[in-house]
């Protein structure tokens, strides 16, 4: 293996340094080029080392985020933590928020090599951490570790694509990384609780520590590949003080979004003004109003982040409250959700000379066009077989948008930038998904109960489609007159 980074197979805007950095538009050589050798992007010699620590890491991290859903009634009852139940969740949440912002001022300094190293490792110590746990305490501290490392691994994966993977091959791999999703969403929660059963929750933590170690010790020769890549000298940084303080504020709108009551109402306002005063700078300029830039980008993908998991996170229980549906039969529009997904999210990566603004609009529309349907679903007249088809709309919409936001970030983020960019990117889709379930939390209470949940989400869901219609609308850049594109904003 060389010492240094890559070279890109064909031209590649974003390393060319264009004045337009979206200069890869329908038709042009690269992405002919890209179609012309699509079939062995991924496991090209020069790839699939690559290609297989990524999924690898990926796959494993999803079968972890569900089954620790599944198996977090038993290992809470065994532990004595009822009154802590969503700590498990709420602490994995903090140490991602911090985690990402860290990670990307390493990458945007380093590279991704060091991240790409240290966050499985810290995720490693946080499985064993999790698994070993006698009490609730040690069970939260390897959660917090499980969550320091997932957002430093998101980040550096994102930085490591840009690297090694040309414009028009990027389309490729994130779709490959949307299918790495579908087996633990299928499979995720029925494993985790028959291990729970069987030999333990705690091996739903163990089990995955060897495959762990593989998904890192693949990802060893890629790393001395791009240990000597430095970026430019450094642009915009996030300020560290300000992610904690966004975790901390989405911890207690979290948990006030839970625990209703007077004084949840009182810190969850304070929890909303610290999310907010720490997003100024943690984003960035531009994030509400930029239209083709880097703020415009981070805004639409934080904007679809949040919709979908508005509908996510309440339709199974409207499926349970309304039309009656047991547990298993009501989760399952999501492993759906998740089929869909990885099919919109092939079906773009087979097409890598597709506009990319315009299928991020066209994302919005189908999203919209889901949570529409969501909103029918809570009504008692209407079938409940319209979930489905909710969540066959809403991810294909997801999969088709997501990755052409990601490939667009890479596109107009100055080198320099490209982890701020990332970490941003990821901010953006907590904080939102966060605020927009603690609504939901908030309707359910006001509104209606988890027993009658049918007014409290058609008002959500009806909240969700104007949401979903204004990041439509102020998504993607348009060109000129003249065919050129416009400046993207620069960070200040």
């Amino acid at each position: 293996m060389t010492t240094t980074a890559p070279e890109p197979e064909s031209p590649d805007p974003a390393h060319q340094g264009s004045p337009h950095p979206d200069s890869a538009y329908p038709g042009s050589p690269e992405l002919r080029q890209g179609r012309a050798r699509r079939p062995s992007v991924l496991w090209s010699p020069e790839h699939r080392t690559t290609t297989a620590g990524v999924l690898l890491l990926v796959t494993l991290m999803a079968f972890e985020n569900l089954g620790v859903a599944t198996a977090m009634p038993t290992m809470v009852a065994d532990l004595g933590g009822g009154a802590l139940y969503s700590w498990p969740f709420t602490v994995f949440l903090v140490a991602s928020v911090v985690a990402t912002v860290l990670s990307g001022r390493v990458c945007d300094r380093r590279g991704p090599a060091p991240s790409l190293l240290g966050g499985p490792l810290v995720f490693l110590v946080g499985l064993l951490a999790a698994g070993f746990a006698p009490n609730m305490a040690v069970l939260l501290a390897g959660r917090f570790l499980q969550g320091l490392g997932t957002g430093t691994v998101l980040v550096a994966t994102s930085l490591l694509i840009a690297l090694v993977f040309t414009d028009a091959e990027r389309p490729v791999i994130y779709a490959a990384n949307a299918a790495a999703w579908v087996l633990p969403a299928v499979l995720g929660p029925s494993v985790a609780g028959l291990v729970t059963d069987t030999v333990g929750w705690r091996w739903v933590f163990h089990g995955l520590v060897p495959l762990v170690l593989v998904g890192l010790a693949l990802l060893v020769p890629v790393v001395r590949s791009i240990a000597a890549y430095r970026p430019p000298p450094r642009g915009r940084a996030a300020s560290v003080p300000a992610a904690v303080a966004a975790a901390v504020g989405v911890a207690a709108l979290t948990w006030a979004s839970q625990h209703p009551s007077g004084f949840a109402l009182t810190y969850g306002a304070a929890g909303l003004a610290a999310v907010a005063l720490a997003l100024r700078r943690l984003l960035p300029a531009g994030t509400v109003t930029d239209r083709g830039g880097l703020g415009g980008l981070v805004r639409s993908r934080a904007l679809l982040a949040g919709t979908f998991a508005g509908m996510e996170a309440f339709l199974p229980l409207t499926m349970t409250g309304v039309h009656g549906y047991g547990p298993a039969l009501a989760g399952l529009p999501l492993t759906v959700t998740a089929l869909s997904w990885s099919l919109g999210s092939a079906l773009q990566g087979r097409f890598p000379h597709w506009d990319r603004d315009r299928l991020v609009r066209a994302g919005f529309a189908l999203v919209g066009a889901a949570v529409a349907l969501f909103g029918c679903v809570a009504l008692p007249g209407c079938p409940g077989w319209v979930a489905f088809a909710a969540a066959i709309v809403g991810g294909a919409g997801m999969g088709m948008a997501f990755p052409s936001v990601q490939v667009l970030m890479l596109r107009r983020a100055d080198e320099s930038e490209r982890g701020f960019a990332s970490s941003a990117m990821q901010l953006g889709d907590w904080v939102t998904s966060a605020l927009v379930i603690g609504f939901g939390g908030v309707l359910l209470g006001v509104l209606g109960s988890a027993a009658a949940p049918g007014t409290p989400v058609v008002v959500l869901a009806a909240s969700l489609t104007v949401l979903a219609a204004v990041g439509g609308v102020l998504a993607g850049a348009r060109r000129r007159a003249d065919g050129s594109w416009p400046t993207p904003q620069r960070s200040p």
